[in-house]
C-alpha cells in the first residue's frame, strides 16, 4: 500500500536552496524505485533573508499554522549578510523548533567510505557516534535581556540565562539511552561542566546517574566538555551515544563532523519525539554566501538528512537503500571539492540517484 507524505520545504538561504533541491531529487528517485512504497507531495516555503528583506521577518506571522499540517520539514539553511545572524535564526529556525518543541536533536558523526578524515586514528579504526543535543531549553533558552544603555557608551549590561529544567533533562538524557540500546556498543557519554557551572550542569549530572540506574545493560560516563573535545580527537573509538546540552552539542557536533571530513556530509533531524507536531530534517552546515550559486556545494548532508526523515516517517528500508547508496557514491571518488574532490552539486545527486537505481535493479533481480 503506497503512503504519502506532505513535506514541507524550507530552503532558506545561500546554499540551501542548491542541497535541498538536491535532496528532493534524490527522494523522487527512491520513492518511483520503491515499487510504489511511496510518495511525496512538496510544498514549497520562501522564507529567509531574502523574504526578510520584502517583509521585514524572516518567515509567514502564520507560517507555524501552515507548517502545521504537514508530516515533515526538511529545511536547507539560515543566514545572509542583509539580517543579523540572531535575528535570521530566532526568526526562522529556533522560531520553527521551539515552538513546534522539537526538543531532541540528533546528529549522526559517519565516517564515510572514500572521504579521507584529518584524524589518523580513522584509518585503523571503525568510527561513528550519534551525538544527542538537547535542542528545546539550555543555553539557547532565550532568557535574559539589554539593559542600562542610558547610562551611555560602555555602560550597557547584558544578561543571557540558560535554562536547565528537571524535565528537560531527563526526557534528552532518556532518549539518548533508548537510542543506546540499538546500538552495537550500547554506552551514553553525558557531557557536562558541572565543577563551574553549580546549578544548571549539577541538575543535569543528578539526572543522569537517576535515569542510568533504569539502563543498567548501559555503558555510562560523565565527562566535562572540555575533556569531551578532547576525546573526540584522541579516544574517538570509545564513543557511541554522546548527549548534551543545547550549546555543548552544536560544538561538538561541528567537531565531529570536522573528523569526519566536512560539515558538508552531517546531517541532521530536530524530533518531536510525541509526534504533537512535525519534526525539522536538515543538513548541519550553514548558507555558505561564499560558494552559493557555483553548483559546488555538497548535497550529501542535505541528502543524508532526507535519509533520517525517511527513517522518521516509518521507512526504515529505503532509508537504509539511501545511505547504502550516499555509501558507494563517495568510495567511487565522486566528491566534492570541500572532501577533495572535484565534483559539482549536480554531478554528486546524479551519481546518488543512480546508485539508487543499481540497488533497486540488484533486488529486482
Amino acid at each position: 500500500m503506497e503512503q504519502s507524505f506532505r513535506i514541507a520545504v524550507i530552503p532558506g538561504d545561500g546554499i540551501g536552496g542548491e542541497v535541498i533541491a538536491a535532496g528532493q531529487q534524490v527522494l523522487e528517485a527512491l520513492a518511483r524505485g520503491s515499487g510504489g512504497t511511496c510518495r511525496f507531495e512538496w510544498i514549497e516555503y520562501p522564507w529567509g533573508s531574502a523574504y526578510y528583506a520584502g517583509h521585514g521577518v524572516m518567515m509567514d506571522p502564520k507560517g507555524l499554522e501552515l507548517l502545521q499540517d504537514t508530516d515533515a520539514i526538511y529545511f536547507g539553511a539560515v543566514g545572509w549578510e542583509n539580517v543579523p545572524d540572531h535575528t535570521s535564526l530566532w526568526g526562522l529556525r529556533l522560531n520553527i523548533t521551539q515552538n513546534f518543541d522539537q526538543w531532541a536533536n540528533i546528529r549522526p558523526v559517519k565516517f564515510l567510505p572514500g572521504i579521507q578524515s584529518p584524524l589518523r586514528r580513522a584509518d585503523t579504526a571503525d568510527l561513528g557516534w550519534i551525538v544527542v543535543r538537547e535542542n528545546s531549553e539550555g543555553e539557547y533558552a532565550g532568557l535574559g535581556g539589554r539593559n542600562l544603555a542610558g547610562r551611555g557608551p560602555g555602560n550597557e549590561v547584558a544578561v543571557q540565562t540558560a535554562l536547565f529544567t528537571e524535565a528537560g533533562c531527563e526526557r534528552i538524557i532518556r532518549f539518548a539511552f533508548d537510542l543506546a540500546l540499538d546500538r552495537t556498543v550500547p554506552k551514553v557519554s553525558s557531557v557536562t561542566k558541572s565543577n563551574a557551572q553549580q546549578y544548571g550542569m549539577v541538575l543535569w549530572d543528578e539526572v543522569f546517574r537517576r535515569v542510568a540506574a533504569d539502563y543498567p545493560g548501559v555503558e555510562t560516563e560523565s565527562v566535562l566538555v572540555d575533556a569531551m573535545s578532547a576525546k573526540f580527537v584522541l579516544q574517538p573509538e570509545s564513543l557511541s551515544v554522546v548527549v548534551a546540552s543545547n550549546l555543548f552539542a552544536d560544538i561538538l557536533s561541528d567537531l565531529g563532523s570536522a573528523l569526519a571530513g566536512s560539515l558538508g556530509l552531517a546531517a541532521s533531524a530536530n524530533l518531536n519525539p510525541e509526534r504533537r507536531f512535525p519534526s525539522m530534517f536538515e543538513p548541519v552546515h550553514g548558507s555558505a554566501p561564499d560558494i552559493a550559486g557555483r553548483g559546488i556545494s555538497n548535497p550529501v548532508g542535505a541528502i543524508a538528512s532526507g535519509a533520517l526523515m525517511l527513517d522518521h516517517l516509518g521507512l526504515p528500508g529505503e532509508a537504509r537503500r539511501l545511505e547504502q547508496a550516499i555509501e558507494a557514491v563517495t568510495a567511487s571518488g565522486i566528491r566534492t571539492r570541500d572532501v577533495g574532490g572535484s565534483a559539482g552539486t549536480a554531478e554528486v545527486t546524479e551519481a546518488v540517484i543512480a546508485a539508487l537505481r543499481a540497488t533497486a535493479a540488484g533486488g529486482a533481480g
